[in-house]
């Protein structure tokens, strides 16, 4: 097969491991020495005057502290080299603008991981159809949930292998997060039709061939009962704390159960836009959405002393909808699915495209009447319909004129390109 129709693609694997008791200890505390690892860094660095500030100190300095302190020896070495490289790599973020300057990492606000840097030290081997074994050092040979195939064994060569690994801890236990590097034959370019995105709180996705996709409750009745029970259960044990006391064990185990529950509720939401995105971009060749900026769609309508905001209370609960359904991380794997598809994926201004009206082009007053209903008051048109498609319509109108929006100098900006037909008309 010639080389021009390979592509070297790297994505990542997230499987369950299955940790003893001994072996969640030995991973926790891990976690724990590489976060402080991270805090001596930091805190070196602003002791350091500017031109000592070299990678080769960092290192003299982080040999030093695993020798000196004995609580970080638990941390393997490759581990601590991994500490080190992505510290200097989120000031060279931060230097480029892409990020915030590092921060001292926190307790109980910083998510639990260590990092694997080399993949020839995980020596994974599939057992059978569910279960396969990955060696974590310092903890042993773990058995973790086989869901994927990985190059492993005879599969594995110099372009399909596994460069690394991540341990990362949530609410529902350790996970391993898997690099892995293949080489894929180039998809062919997609040749189903365009359709336009318009996503919401009531129907989630909705497209402007009519389609609609939409998700249950993500938390079943008997979880909501229990969830009411810890949240007031907590709530009650947190009175009763002193100001400046510590958090009991027992408000601690509350706290957990609550986090676990609302793990299993984000756990089944992520699966389900994983199985709808992965649906659209095997259905169609070009993907269209609308460009949103979410953090100011998400801002509190509190206001301040002097002018407070009004419907707070409403805001707040649409806050807590938009967030929930997590458009941008719907946008981010719609972008790479239809590119593994052979499709492609165009964002368009988003300002209008609930208020236009897509059979005449005219916005006038009141058109929508309700959250599902559009019926356009142009006196010369009077088109009624659903006003989800109606917007994913609009949005792919504005594709195929030729408004499409391009990053430039960390801001969207409209480039008209030349008029696309219509897929009835190719």
């Amino acid at each position: 097969m010639s080389q021009d129709t390979l592509a070297s693609q790297q994505f990542g694997h997230r499987a369950r491991l299955a940790l003893s008791p001994a072996g969640v200890r030995a991973a926790d505390d891990q976690a724990h020495a590489a976060r402080t690892m991270w805090n001596l860094l930091h805190a070196w660095w602003r002791m350091m005057p500017q031109e000592m500030r070299t990678l080769a100190n960092a290192d003299a300095a982080i040999r030093q502290a695993r020798e000196d302190i004995d609580f970080l020896a638990v941390l393997p070495a490759q581990a601590a080299q991994g500490v080190l490289k992505a510290y200097f790599r989120a000031w060279k973020n931060c230097w480029e603008g892409r990020a915030d300057a590092p921060n001292f990492k926190g307790r109980l606000r910083t998510v639990m991981s260590v990092d694997i840097p080399q993949g020839r030290d995980l020596n994974i081997v599939r057992v059978h159809r569910r279960w396969g074994q990955v060696n974590i050092p310092k903890a042993g040979r773990v058995r973790f949930r086989w869901t994927k195939g990985l190059p492993v064994g005879k599969r594995a060569n110099t372009e399909n292998r596994i460069t690394g690994a991540r341990l990362v801890r949530d609410a529902l236990g350790w996970h391993v997060a898997f690099r892995v590097q293949t080489l894929e034959v180039k998809p062919k370019p997609h040749q189903e039709p365009d359709v336009g995105i318009d996503v919401g709180v009531i129907v989630p996705i909705a497209l402007s061939d009519g389609e609609t996709y939409e998700h249950g409750e993500c938390v079943t009745g008997k979880e909501k009962a229990r969830l009411l029970h810890l949240e007031q259960r907590a709530a009650r044990r947190k009175q009763h704390r002193k100001s400046g006391e510590r958090t009991s064990r027992r408000l601690h185990r509350t706290y957990d159960q609550i986090a676990g529950l609302r793990a299993k509720a984000k756990r089944r939401a992520l699966d389900w836009q994983h199985q709808t995105t992965t649906a659209i971009a095997r259905t169609y060749g070009t993907v269209v959405v609308e460009a949103l900026t979410i953090t100011n769609m998400v801002k509190s309508a509190r206001g301040t002393i002097e002018e407070p905001g009004k419907n707070v209370a409403r805001k707040s609960g649409l806050n807590r909808s938009i967030s929930g359904e997590a458009w941008g991380r719907t946008v981010t794997m719609l972008t790479y699915k239809t590119a593994q598809h052979g499709g492609t994926l165009h964002k368009v201004p988003a300002p209008g495209t609930s208020q236009r009206c897509s059979a005449c082009g005219f916005t006038t007053p009141g058109s929508r009447e309700s959250q599902a209903v559009f019926v356009c008051k142009n006196p010369g048109c009077g088109w009624s319909g659903n006003a989800d498609h109606n917007a994913a319509r609009n949005v792919l109108h504005l594709y195929r004129m030729g408004l499409a929006l391009i990053p430039a100098a960390g801001r969207a900006v409209v480039r008209r390109a030349k008029r696309v037909k219509p897929a009835a008309a190719r």
